[in-house]
């Protein structure tokens, strides 16, 4: 049996990561600590995996209660190849984070933070992924892991039901100015693209992505959701269900069934 738990520790924004030095700071107070993170940052890869080239994999550090590799996949592959070729038994929690920057809303569908997560519960671990709502290199993630070592410590005391993580997001805000946690929903929100067209030295054109966020709640507002959480200065818990099944329509479109399919011949 072991003595303390096993941690797999993620993140997408790379090895250097301030919010992922932050979460290994919190997830040692719990237990032993095994982090792998991508080489450079790679968010927006959502649940992308590699499979047109080899990957790559190097142990950076090894000190008691803590080993940290380097991986050259995204951030779902740095979770494969950890209950695949590093782990000798299986973690007892996937933690991925702190992002910097929002995952809340629609944005956890791009998130690779949330892949990671999302990836563990998959495997029938239970996995929080953590965000700070700052994307800055040098953010202050004091509130943020005040809200890892609360959230943490609940799962590994109560759990999670198979096949559901968690999504966690933390307002920029102090520990003083931070109100508490909320259990949310997702809110109904999404991203408006707009590509800014550019030429580049030789005369060519190119796109640079850019957009802003389009909250569909009444008035803007979403009482419950982690918007609205958010904006009210709590840290936003949404639980998250990795069977996309869209229940609710099943039954309405039973009668689909009984259509006969036409193969389009004469």
């Amino acid at each position: 049996m072991k003595d303390r738990p096993l941690i797999l520790v993620t993140n997408d924004d790379g090895i250097e990561a301030k919010g992922m030095k932050s979460l290994i700071q919190v997830a040692r107070e719990f237990g032993d600590v095994v982090a792998i993170s991508t080489q450079t940052p790679m968010s927006g890869m959502s649940h992308a995996i590699t499979i047109k080239h080899p990957l790559r994999l190097n142990l950076i550090k090894d000190e008691p209660g803590l080993k940290i590799y380097l991986s050259s996949g995204t951030p779902v592959d740095c979770v494969k190849l950890a209950f695949n070729s590093i782990l000798e038994s299986k973690p007892d929690l996937v933690l991925s984070g702190i992002n910097h920057g929002s995952n809340s809303s629609s944005s956890i569908l791009y998130s690779g933070t949330m892949g990671a997560a999302m990836e563990g519960a998959i495997n029938h671990i239970p996995s929080i992924g953590f965000s700070l709502l700052n994307y800055f290199p040098d953010a202050d993630f004091s509130s943020s892991q005040q809200v890892a070592r609360e959230v943490i410590g609940r799962v590994l005391d109560e759990g999670l039901p198979d096949g559901i993580c968690l999504n966690v997001n933390v307002p920029d805000v102090s520990t003083q100015e931070l109100k508490g946690i909320k259990i949310c929903s997702q809110a109904n929100g999404f991203w408006k693209e707009e590509f800014q067209k550019r030429q580049d030295p030789m005369g060519r054109d190119y796109y640079w992505l850019t957009g802003f966020f389009h909250n569909r709640e009444p008035d803007g507002g979403g009482e419950g959701t982690d918007e609205w959480a958010l904006e009210k200065h709590y840290a936003s818990v949404v639980p998250i269900n990795t069977d996309l099944t869209a229940h609710v329509l099943m039954d309405k479109i039973r009668h689909w069934e009984k259509t006969p399919v036409q193969d389009g011949s004469e």
